[in-house]
């Protein structure tokens, strides 16, 4: 049985991608073009695209666009003056003793509108809008049956799937479920102008996540409103993109009946630079969640991927796909073995979006 929800939460997202197309297609975004469709450049405008640290603004309004090269550089700042639309799809492959069918899998779109807010002359406000939609190898309806009527069993933005106490009954895993997860919101503070470190940069953000308990089953989501810190820092070399991305939630309202919340999300960045449009690398997600024994408490990945970044008539777009396998895994709940994470991410520098500066 295949259950499938939405809710009408894709209209101001559509709206966001929508806007970095259109405004990557603004006259001001590309050079003047010959007859024949090919740029005139001059040899000043060759010289400043090849500077991957330029102010693309002041460069832009100098009638010289950014070039492939300097829009990759700042796709891999995290906190950088960029607005880009992630689109990402994880399908994993999930272990546990409980599980009889060994093809056990779990899918999940997740999507990331992120953009800076300028505050003053010095500081950026980094925003990121995170919305999900998991598909999982449990029939909701089973497992409130099991659980006699409440749904003690969750999903969070870590891809786990936790239950209250004791391993997961072989027959719920007989169906699945698919709808909206919940949505997240996480919100960086960081300086415009980052540090120099080892030939490179060190870029920084420090500020606070929350969560919002949209899911359309309650297997899909936490059922709790959560909050908690975040943190970010990345060595940002020639050759080498090194750092992590650090998110805490707690629970501080909900529904009585569920699970507490308190979870640590650890994105670590391992990229290395094989021309300056591609990559290889990964980016997983650890994941300790505080409310389970010390057994079932961490789960830990490592991977490889590739990345490129391509030109598609204005837009600049980050294609990869990485492969995650977890060296340390839950013993007694089911969780995720193998993920193999395929993105696309469009883009579109931040000086085109007035209301950003």
């Amino acid at each position: 049985m295949i259950k499938v929800k939405s809710r009408g939460t894709g209209k101001w997202i559509g709206m966001f991608g929508l806007g970095v197309v259109l405004a990557t297609t603004q006259p001001g975004f590309a050079s003047e073009t010959t007859e024949n469709g090919e740029q005139e450049l001059t040899a000043e405008c060759i010289r400043m695209q090849k500077d991957v640290n330029a102010d693309l603004g002041k460069q832009n309004e100098m009638g010289c666009p950014p070039s492939l090269e300097q829009m990759a550089a700042l796709m891999d700042n995290p906190v950088g003056n960029i607005a880009m639309l992630f689109t990402q799809f994880d399908f994993y492959k999930m272990t546990n003793d409980n599980i009889t069918d060994e093809s056990a899998t779990k899918s999940q779109y997740m999507g990331i509108a992120q953009f800076p807010k300028g505050l003053g002359d010095d500081w950026n406000l980094i925003n990121r809008f995170v919305w999900t939609v998991p598909s999982v190898p449990l029939d909701q309806d089973k497992i409130d049956t099991a659980a006699g009527g409440s749904a003690p069993f969750g999903e969070s933005q870590g891809g786990t799937l936790s239950p209250a106490a004791g391993p997961l009954p072989i027959n719920v895993f007989d169906g699945r479920t698919t709808g909206f997860g919940d949505l997240y919101y996480i919100g960086l503070f960081s300086p415009k102008e980052a540090p120099n470190m080892l030939n490179g940069k060190f870029v920084w953000g420090l500020g606070f996540d929350l969560g919002l308990p949209t899911a359309t089953d309650d297997i899909l989501g936490t059922g709790k409103w959560t909050a908690g810190p975040s943190a970010i820092g990345v060595y940002l070399g020639k050759k080498w993109k090194i750092g992590g991305l650090l998110q805490q939630y707690w629970d501080y309202a909900g529904d009585d009946d569920r699970d507490d919340v308190s979870l640590t999300n650890l994105q670590y960045f391992l990229y290395y630079s094989l021309d300056k449009v591609t990559s290889i690398g990964a980016g997983p997600n650890i994941i300790a969640n505080w409310e389970q024994e010390s057994d079932d408490r961490w789960t830990v990945p490592v991977g490889l991927g590739i990345n490129r970044t391509f030109q598609f008539g204005k837009v600049p777009v980050r294609i990869g796909v990485e492969a995650h396998y977890s060296v340390i895994q839950p013993d007694n709940i089911p969780s995720n073995e193998w993920d193999v994470r395929f993105y696309i991410i469009p883009s579109a520098p931040a000086f085109l979006f007035s209301w950003m500066q």
